[in-house]
């Protein structure tokens, strides 16, 4: 079920925006409805992040690597 929300937005900066997503081939709906699904997840992915981060915490160069060695492929 999808509901139906009022926002407030500036008369130019909502000219702006759908300019732009006429430009991408979109609506403003379906970028709102992106960035609401990424806002949502967000916080999920940082913890995955922070979660890797702190498993990995124990791992320490032996030694100074080189600018040369660390851009070596």
């Amino acid at each position: 079920m999808q509901k139906t929300i009022t926002l407030h937005i500036d008369d130019h900066l909502l000219s702006k925006a759908k300019a732009r997503a006429k430009q991408e081939h979109t609506t403003l709906n379906a970028r709102f409805q992106e960035w609401l699904k990424d806002y949502v997840h967000r916080p999920e992915t940082l913890m995955d992040y922070e979660r890797l981060m702190s498993e990995l915490n124990y791992a320490r160069p032996s030694r100074h690597f080189t600018r040369e060695e660390m851009n070596e492929r």
